[in-house]
């Protein structure tokens, strides 16, 4: 996939969020570091419907939930105040589902791709390999 000069890249997970921002210009990719935001995940309850019980042995799941709509919340401020102009997610497949539940509209309409794969715990390098593969 070829990403326009400044898109930024949030690579993200149920704990961590990592941001980036491509400098090159078309068609390459240079992602560079931004400096990650500190988030106060949001209260379990506004993470979603998940309830701890015997059907749900999770315990981490209303947590990844609020963090995964904390981290939503901060592109939301990004892209209604002006400070993004395209996205590129790149989060394991339920805490994409999760932070796209808590998208507004101005936001999403910024979103020009996503990948469904975790890669928080990997290289820059590998990043843009899979961006590269999208």
């Amino acid at each position: 996939m070829i990403l326009p000069n400044g898109t930024l890249v949030a690579v993200a997970d149920g704990k961590h969020v990592k941001l980036f921002r491509n400098r090159a210009a078309e068609p390459h990719l240079d992602l560079i570091a931004v400096e990650d935001p500190d988030l106060d995940a949001l209260h379990p309850a506004s993470g979603g419907r998940h309830r701890h019980s015997g059907g749900n042995p999770d315990s981490d799941r209303a947590a990844e939930d609020a963090f995964a709509a904390a981290v939503a919340k901060h592109l939301n401020g990004l892209a209604l105040g002006g400070h993004l102009d395209a996205l590129f997610l790149i989060a394991d497949p339920r805490t994409l589902g999760e932070m796209r539940r808590h998208f507004h509209a101005g936001l999403a309409a910024k979103i020009v791709g996503d990948l469904a794969k975790d890669l928080t715990a990997h290289s820059v390098k590998d990043i843009v390999t899979a961006i590269r593969h999208a």
